[in-house]
C-alpha cells in the first residue's frame, strides 16, 4: 500500500469506524476525512502533521508510516539527515536494485544486531 488515503482508510475499517464516527475523533468533519482518504485535498495537498498524529493516536497506528505516505520526514529521520547528509545523498542517487540490494544488507545487519543484544 502506497497512497495515505489508502492507508487511513484500511485502518480505519480495521478499527470498524466510519467516517461519521473516526472524524470527531481526530477533530475534523467527516466530508474533510473523506477528501483524506480519497486524495482528494484542495489546497493542503496533503493532511498536516498534527492530524496525521490524531490519527495515528485513535487508529493505533505507525505515526512515522503514517507521515511518510503522506509525504512527511519525520522529526526522528529529518535529524538523522541532517547530521549525515553525504550518506543520504548517495543513497538518493542509487537505482532501484542497488538500493534494495543496500535494503537487503541492512536487514541482515539488523538481524545480527537485534540476536546479539540482550532484550
Amino acid at each position: 500500500m502506497d497512497k495515505f488515503g489508502d492507508r487511513i482508510r484500511e485502518l480505519r475499517k480495521a478499527k470498524g469506524y466510519s467516517l461519521r464516527q473516526l472524524a470527531p475523533l481526530v477533530g475534523v468533519g467527516f466530508s474533510y476525512l473523506s477528501k483524506v482518504e480519497n486524495d482528494k485535498l484542495d489546497f493542503e495537498g496533503t493532511a498536516s502533521e498534527s492530524l496525521i498524529h490524531r490519527l495515528a493516536d485513535v487508529l493505533e497506528a505507525d505515526e512515522e508510516e503514517l507521515l511518510l505516505l503522506a509525504h512527511h520526514v519525520p522529526k526522528r529521520i529529518a535529524d538523522r539527515i541532517i547530521e549525515q547528509p553525504e550518506v543520504f545523498r548517495a543513497l538518493a542517487t542509487l537505482n532501484s536494485d542497488e538500493l534494495q540490494r543496500v535494503a537487503e544488507q541492512l536487514a541482515k545487519y539488523t538481524l545480527r544486531s537485534e540476536t546479539r543484544t540482550p532484550k
